[in-house]
């Protein structure tokens, strides 16, 4: 290095040279390390003044094992300098200074040599300032410990646990940074076993104000760190040191904004104690909220222009922390994920950025491309930093404005000259800028469009219908505006009649404008479309933060704009659970589903961030899984980007997988408690799930309730074998039992699936589960006609293969069974009858119930399927009717024509019930559409069964 090193440097480090020997003729060994020395002493006046001060340092690191690379154990190093005999303040000061100047010296090296990473020195520093921190506080805890004894607690020794903030709470301090600092106590009480007796207050004030001395204070050996405490509650004008409870009121009632964002980066400098997981619990609810908090950018907004506005007023040019691009952006662009999908997301509730950063790499909030350009440029700059600080211990971000320590820039960042640094330094903080105007932006810079203008003062100002008509019409067409204004003013009289709160109430003025211009400009009706909105605006106006969701993210305003467009039922679904508009911040996501077979894999990543011990939780999960995807199945659907029966596999899929996690959460919860049923192998249950209905026939709709029977294969009489017994098959009782209760309680995001287990054998007045053989049985033995229709339309979802098999083979045995044909017409017939008595709806045509309808298709196939499978057992493989009606076709049961008939008339009012639901309207048809296609199904149906 030395011979690339320019003239002006080594003239540096020749002087620095000449003052060592000087000093220290009596060590003849430095001669022999010359060239290996001279390099850093042109690079750092600080290695070179500490060299000076103490050749002790220079000798360590060149002949014992100081520059080995790695992080070292500061703790125990610096504990073996504080002997016993270091008994007062001026003693520990020393050793405490020499310590620290000593191991930044090896940093500085190392770092200045390029011989380590800048990640592993930051570790460095942050372990350093850890040891230097906990040890001066032991040392001044036991002082004081011995002249006014124990703090206590109900016969509790109490500790004064700290906290460090920003970069210390994060370990990613800078070489010579200052340390934020915020000190507290577990409970009030007082010391014992003293010469005199304090309250905990004043002794951990004492001890709070001895470690800041022991820190802070500048003496001939210089400091150990500048300690700022403005960071703690009150400020300057607050108390040194609280107890827990004094600090959760303060974070509860008077915590501000800049607090929490102060705290994402907080962490506990001292060992882990009890104490220490109540403090994150005190800490956790302020700081993460359990929503998805998008107010959090308007305060980093916020934030970002006081600092721009110091930068102005202090003239503070070329500085890569503050500045345009600086290391503050990445800050705010990571903690802002923090703040926003940290109570959500435990992952992001760890203060380290480069952890943070892989978290949102790995869960594609952030692109894989951004993640790493965003880190290697954040590197780059803290490099930069380090290197600064580094030539002479100074606390700076500031670009030199001197030749040499410019050449010693370029030379330690690994640049031929200055202007080749500058350039790199250039693209790395536009890379950086360009991400945070993206994520965060200075301000809302679409504020000043004109149309915008025009509708805040539409929304804002107490117009008369004659003014709001003007303006309006400018925008729309006359009786489109009429009816517009109508429905926007009974809207606003009920938003102003609602208590929201000064701070919901600006959002939604801020918001407002916006959603009147999504509505008039990207849908037909937009008078239709701020009704349905309105609904959702109603539903979410006291929780603030999903206000600042949809003005923060313009792309989610007009997802939403796009589904209440297509659909009230969306609409509808949004506004009660308002938590489905996270699902509209990716458009790409939102209308990319899911494989029919990945929603289960899907379902288990989601749930891992869920204990599970936490059941509640799990419950909420699950319901809130559910609700996402079932949005995103919808959006496909109204966008057409599904076709019909597609929708329904989607659906039933989706269903599948949520009722394998029910069984499997609730079998993990009996098992805990009960242990496993006697007689099972390996990963086997004993226990099985049968589908009717919709879920058996593949053709799930929205809010389709499961028709459920659970069975199980335990002949087993002898207990279960966990820590409270229980017969085996009572085991099975419990499990369905569990299960129900997983699929039936109502959580924030309301129940998971409404539940029928009817068809189980005997109805109501059966048991829960039965046995496989029991089911059988009870299907040849006992099932009526209707029952065995139903069979029809049943698979097996869920359970031990041996199960499904069984089932399967019972099913194959009882639709193949011979039947008398007339009698079984009649039963048919007349339970076709009933149903239609008791279940036909409204005046116009029922698509399920009313004559021609649904219900007609599918009771001619299963009647088709029970008379003839004896004779052509394929018929009954599938549970679907469309596949089924094409197996008849194919095995000549019925003409083409009539499978043709009963398909298109099928497929039709399917479709049309969906259309209905997302409509928010019954699946009743008044417009006689469907006439043609009914009358065809009437008269297969009474050329098939008569009546």
């Amino acid at each position: 290095m030395q011979s690339t090193m320019p003239a002006a440097l080594l003239g540096i480090s020749e002087k620095h040279w000449a003052l060592l020997l000087e000093k220290y003729p009596q060590h003849p060994w430095l001669v022999e390390y010359k060239t290996q020395v001279l390099p850093l002493f042109g690079f750092s006046d600080f290695i070179a003044r500490s060299c000076w001060q103490d050749i002790d340092i220079l000798q360590d690191l060149l002949q014992g094992k100081g520059l080995v690379e790695g992080v070292p154990d500061y703790d125990n190093l610096l504990r073996a300098q504080l002997p016993a005999d270091v008994n007062d303040e001026a003693g520990l000061h020393k050793v405490l200074r020499r310590f620290r100047r000593h191991q930044m010296v090896r940093i500085a090296w190392l770092d200045l040599t390029s011989r380590q990473s800048i990640d592993t020195s930051l570790k460095q520093v942050s372990k350093l300032a850890n040891a230097l921190i906990q040890n001066a506080c032991d040392w001044c805890y036991q002082h004081l410990q011995a002249r006014y004894g124990t703090p206590m607690y109900q016969q509790t020794a109490q500790p004064m646990l700290v906290i460090g903030m920003g970069k210390l709470g994060g370990e990613e301090l800078n070489f010579s940074s200052d340390i934020d600092l915020i000190f507290c106590y577990p409970e009030q009480g007082e010391t014992l076993g003293g010469r005199k007796t304090l309250e905990n207050q004043q002794f951990f004030t004492k001890l709070g104000q001895k470690l800041i001395s022991a820190l802070n204070q500048v003496t001939a050996d210089g400091q150990v760190f500048r300690v700022d405490m403005r960071l703690r509650p009150f400020g300057e004008s607050g108390p040194l040191v609280m107890h827990f409870s004094a600090l959760e009121d303060y974070y509860q009632e008077q915590g501000r904004e800049w607090e929490r964002y102060a705290m994402v980066k907080a962490r506990v400098i001292n060992p882990v104690v009890p104490h220490t997981d109540d403090l994150k619990a005190i800490l956790r609810p302020f700081v993460f909220r359990r929503y998805m908090d998008y107010s959090a950018i308007e305060a980093l907004r916020n934030m970002k222009r006081l600092i721009s506005q110091e930068v102005r007023r202090r003239q503070l040019t070329d500085n890569i922390k503050l500045g345009a691009g600086g290391i503050r952006e990445v800050e705010f662009i990571v903690q802002a994920f923090q703040l926003i999908r940290g109570g959500r997301e435990a992952a992001l509730q760890q203060p380290g950025l480069f952890q943070v950063l892989e978290e949102l790499k790995l869960r594609q909030w952030l692109a894989e491309e951004d993640a790493d350009s965003l880190g290697a440029s954040y590197r780059f700059l803290r490099k930069a930093e380090h290197h600064l600080q580094q030539f002479n211990d100074a606390q700076t971000q500031t670009l030199p404005d001197n030749d040499i320590d410019r050449q010693r820039l370029c030379l330690a960042m690994g640049y031929p000259d200055y202007q080749s640094f500058c350039r790199a330094l250039e693209q790395h903080m536009q890379t950086i800028h360009g991400q945070f105007q993206e994520l965060i932006g200075d301000e809302n810079e679409q504020g000043a469009d004109e149309q915008i203008s025009e509708l805040q003062d539409l929304w804002n100002l107490p117009l008369s219908d004659g003014e709001a008509l003007t303006l309006l019409q400018n925008l729309l067409q006359t009786t489109v505006a009429e009816a517009f204004w109508a429905e926007l003013r009974d809207f606003a009289q009920d938003m102003r009649a609602r208590a929201i709160g000064p701070r919901g109430r600006e959002s939604l003025d801020k918001l407002m404008p916006w959603v009147l211009n999504a509505c008039i400009k990207d849908s037909s009706q937009p008078q239709l479309v701020l009704q349905r909105l309105s609904g959702v605006v109603k539903a979410v106006c006291r929780r603030t933060a999903y206000l600042d969701l949809l003005l923060e993210n313009p792309g989610a305003l007009a997802q939403l704009v796009r589904l209440c467009n297509a659909s009230p039922w969306i609409a509808e679904q949004i506004g009660r659970f308002p938590i489905l508009l996270d699902e509209l911040l990716n458009p790409q996501h939102l209308y990319q589903l899911a494989p029919l077979d990945g929603y289960f894999n899907e379902l288990r990543q989601f749930m891992l961030r869920i204990p599970e011990q936490d059941l509640e939780a799990r419950m909420e999960a699950m319901r809130q899984f559910k609700l996402g995807q079932q949005l995103k199945i919808a959006a496909a659907d109204v966008t057409h980007v599904l076709p019909l029966m597609k929708v329904s596999d989607h659906l039933t899929f989706l269903a599948e997988a949520m009722i394998k996690q029910v069984v499997l959460d609730a079998w993990q919860q009996m098992t805990e408690r009960y242990g496993r049923p006697a007689g099972l192998e390996g990963s086997d249950l004993g226990f099985g799930v049968i589908a009717y209905g919709k879920l058996g026939g593949i053709e799930l709709g929205y809010g389709s309730d499961l028709d459920l029977v659970f069975v199980h294969n335990c002949d087993s009489c002898e207990d279960t074998d966990g820590p409270k017994a229980i017969e085996s098959r009572q085991f099975y009782l419990k499990l369905a039992q569990r299960i129900m209760h997983l699929f039936n309680t109502k959580t924030a995001s309301g129940d998971l699936y409404e539940t029928d287990l009817r068809l189980r054998p005997s109805g109501n007045s059966g048991l829960l589960v039965c046995h496989i053989n029991g089911f059988a049985e009870y299907q040849r033995a006992e099932a009526w006609t209707w029952e065995h229709q139903a069979l029809c339309r049943s698979r097996f979802v869920f359970g031990d293969e041996t199960l499904a098999k069984a089932f399967r083979q019972t099913r194959q045995d009882i639709l193949c069974q011979p039947r008398d044909k007339q009698k079984l017409a009649q039963d048919v017939r007349q339970m076709r009858e009933k149903m239609r008595e008791h279940l036909q709806v409204g005046q116009g045509f029922d698509l399920k119930q009313g004559s021609g309808g649904i219900a007609d298709i599918e009771f001619l196939t299963q009647y088709w399927v029970l008379s003839e499978s004896h004779q052509q057992p394929a018929l009954c493989f599938w549970s679907d009717n469309v596949r089924i009606l094409e197996s008849l076709q194919q095995h000549q049961i019925i003409k083409p024509e009539w499978a043709e008939a009963l398909t298109e008339a099928y497929l039709a009012y399917r479709n049309a019930g969906h259309r209905y639901v997302l409509d928010g309207r019954s699946a009743v048809d008044d417009s006689g559409q469907f006439e043609t296609l009914r009358e065809q199904v009437r008269q297969i149906w009474q050329q098939t069964l008569g009546g």
